[in-house]
């Protein structure tokens, strides 16, 4: 029989992990992955999806925080901000692809909002660099990397 409770366990933590919160999702698929009898397309695909809508939080976010008073409330130092702005001024819309590092990527998907990217070019680029990230993460359980 089919559990809900561990895929949306792994969708809370890879959401939150996409927010600024310091959250590691990758440690809790890899021990889903290899503890637990659910299928792994399941379980990549439900850690995908939070981390990609915990990414539109953030472009969100980075849209309010146009505001230099709401960068403030965010708890982004301004200058962290435009530094991850000039990083996405300089490589563009492929720099997206880099949404899935620690810390950076998640900076890089305010900055995206800031910058006033699109969501129907936003969010193809960040579901590759997210579900590319936890395909990787599977390989390396199986042994395959």
């Amino acid at each position: 029989m089919l559990s809900f409770s561990l895929p949306f366990s792994l969708f809370t933590t890879a959401f939150l992990a996409a927010t600024i919160l310091p959250v590691a999702s990758e440690g809790a698929l890899a021990a889903a992955l290899a503890l637990s009898e659910e299928s792994w397309a399941l379980l990549i695909g439900a850690a995908s999806l939070g981390n990609v809508l915990g990414s539109i939080v953030n472009w969100w976010l980075g849209r309010l925080g146009a505001n230099p008073d709401y960068v403030g409330r965010m708890k982004v130092k301004p200058e962290t901000l435009a530094r991850a702005q000039g990083w996405y001024r300089k490589w563009g819309r492929a720099s997206l692809l880099l949404s899935w590092a620690p810390i950076f990527g998640d900076l890089l998907t305010v900055a995206a909002g800031a910058m006033r990217e699109p969501l129907h070019i936003f969010i193809p680029l960040v579901s590759i660099a997210k579900t590319g990230r936890y395909i990787v993460v599977a390989a390396a359980v199986s042994g395959l990397i």
